[in-house]
């Protein structure tokens, strides 16, 4: 309400909320009013957002919470279980970015880190490989692939034929994490494409 309010003072006629998907299909410029099935999947901060939208309108959706902030709470997790080594939510998001990765890659990426000894208090510094990054991921990115097959599954086969033949969209900044589109076409066998400009889709919608 206090946002519907807020767009009334700034001088808008009219205020509709949309859901963030329908915003997130229109900002990749997908055709959302076709008689059509199509799937996107838009993982932000906080969530995946998972839904097929045909004429129009949300025909199935679902949203958990699992999403950028939650790729960073498990590296945190990992370098802290694996290393005893304390590094912050930047040091983590660093890594994600700069290195991160969670389909199987030849290059192996490395990236030096500072944090605080768990044991001892003391300052320390040790390198990191974009392996142990996507083994890290490995969990909360599972999550996801399991909500998008959950979601297939509970639409009508209509348009499950149609996402098949168009493929899954993925928006959002949690999209850009590299060999997330090739994980969820080998692990759904449906073409998968991240949106033009991902981190915008939703504002743009």
């Amino acid at each position: 309400r206090a946002v519907t309010e807020a767009a009334f003072k700034a001088g808008a006629k009219e205020v509709e909320v949309i859901p963030e998907s329908l915003a997130a299909a229109i900002g990749a410029k997908i055709p959302i009013h076709e008689p059509a099935g199509h799937m996107i999947c838009d993982i932000g901060g906080g969530t995946a957002e998972i839904s097929v939208i045909s004429l129009g309108d949300m025909v199935n959706t679902s949203s958990i919470r699992v999403g950028g902030n939650k790729f960073d709470e498990t590296i945190v997790k990992h370098i802290q279980n694996v290393h005893n080594l304390m590094i912050g939510q930047q040091t983590a998001e660093r890594l994600k970015i700069e290195i991160g990765n969670v389909a199987p890659d030849k290059n192996i990426e490395k990236m030096e880190i500072k944090g605080r000894d768990a044991i001892t208090g003391l300052p320390r510094r040790m390198e990191i490989d974009s392996v142990e990054i996507r083994e890290a991921l490995k969990e909360p990115v599972n999550m996801i692939i399991d909500e998008i097959k959950s979601t297939l599954g509970h639409t009508p086969p209509e348009l499950a034929a149609d996402i098949a033949d168009r493929g899954i969209v993925l928006t959002g900044g949690g999209s850009l994490i590299r060999g997330l589109d090739e994980l969820i076409e080998s692990k759904t066998g449906i073409n998968t494409m991240v949106a033009e400009d991902p981190m915008t889709c939703v504002a743009i919608g």
